[in-house]
């Protein structure tokens, strides 16, 4: 790292939206400065809040800046997806100190994308120079670890050759396959399966809810406030917390524009249920979802059929379903890998968790085997 400067900002405002951007490219708004600040400016995470924003940026020796990564300390492992309770517990109950950590991470969303933001004209060893920076920031502020979550498949085998320990995860996409609409979709499933999906579009429809499609200014803060009190329903639901503010979703379609794709229920002309979405250059990203009611299948077309209509529409490449839940299967969203790398100090806890997650990989492995066994697809004969 001769020549080569690192530092840390305890807000992304410090470093310019135009550089940040320049690094982060298009492709994936998770990683955008528009939703990063968005997250921090709305309160959603602060150091209130246990997110303590530690970016690290990486200049070459002529002060330019070639790379960063969003970085928080973490005094809690909540918000995150990729969960390592268990790994503190553990560390705590034979006398370690597991927090403050560094999370490299996108605050409350399990989406997969870059994480170590490199510009396209930087040298090749960039990527691994920033690991290595993110490593020492590890070792110098006395951390007990580092951790690259949801990252890419390219940045995993970089981390993973740097010496850092990596974890898979699983998740449900749908793949486009060149459709020009639903019923062509439809018709690349078993019979049986495309009658079930009819059926349940059928009495979602059969409901007499109107759904609607709303983007960017075309979000109203009125359909904010109810979507909301939906994502709020949804969290006591699942006995979780409500990591995101009012002011975020507000400041979201204000900064992302058109990206931000908000799917509506209305009856009688108020809004009942929503799932929210973010579109990048190819994809569709579900987020967050939720209603005041009950509807036959109204998750189902909303969250799963709703995005799919829309990215055929718009000629997109895939939709992401998050993770969590087999049934999005038999739906036409099918099991793929997520990817992991940690960088743990303490050999001990080092060795236990890379025995624990060499287990897991296999244990991963194997379950999207078996479920890719249950696609709804039918098979060619050859």
């Amino acid at each position: 790292m001769s020549g080569w400067t690192v530092s840390l900002h305890d807000r992304i405002a410090s470093i310019p939206a135009e550089e940040w951007d320049a690094c982060a490219g298009e492709g994936n708004p998770f990683i955008s400065h528009a939703f990063l600040s968005a997250v921090e400016d709305s309160g959603s995470a602060t150091p209130s809040t246990g997110w303590l924003p530690r970016h690290v940026a990486l200049n070459d020796e002529t002060g330019r800046l070639l790379a960063v990564a969003p970085a928080y300390l973490k005094a809690h492992s909540y918000g995150e997806y990729v969960f390592d309770h268990g790994w503190a517990r553990a560390f705590e109950a034979a006398g370690g100190r597991y927090y403050p950590k560094l999370q490299v991470a996108v605050p409350f969303s399990p989406v997969p994308g870059a994480r170590l933001l490199v510009k396209p004209d930087a040298p090749e060893q960039t990527r691994s120079v920033l690991a290595q920076a993110i490593a020492q920031v590890c070792g110098e502020m006395d951390l007990s670890s580092a951790h690259v979550t949801f990252c890419t498949e390219q940045e995993y085998e970089t981390l993973g050759r740097d010496g850092w320990l990596r974890r898979l995860g699983m998740q449900y996409h749908w793949h486009n396959r060149g459709y020009q609409d639903f019923e062509n979709f439809l018709e690349a499933l078993s019979s049986r399966k495309r009658k079930v999906i009819r059926r349940e579009r059928r009495d979602a429809n059969a409901s007499g809810l109107v759904f609607r499609t709303v983007r960017g200014s075309e979000i109203t803060e009125t359909v904010w406030d109810a979507f909301f009190v939906f994502y709020q329903s949804t969290v006591d639901k699942k006995w979780g917390s409500a990591y995101l503010t009012r002011k975020f979703f507000s400041l979201l379609s204000e900064r992302l524009g058109d990206r931000v794709v908000l799917m509506l229920a209305e009856e009688e002309g108020q809004p009942v249920a929503g799932a929210l979405n973010l579109l990048g250059a190819d994809t569709l990203y579900g987020r967050n979802w939720g209603c005041v009611g009950e509807w036959p299948f109204l998750h189902f077309e909303l969250c799963y059929y709703r995005a799919i209509d829309f990215a055929i529409e718009h000629g997109l490449s895939r939709v992401e379903a998050g993770a969590q839940g087999e049934h999005k299967i038999q739906r036409g969203y099918v099991p793929s890998l997520t990817y992991s790398a940690h960088h743990i100090q303490h050999t001990g806890l080092r060795h236990a968790v890379s025995e624990f997650l060499e287990m897991e990989r296999a244990g991963v492995l194997h379950e999207v085997a078996s479920l890719g066994e249950l696609s709804p697809y039918r098979v060619e004969k050859t």
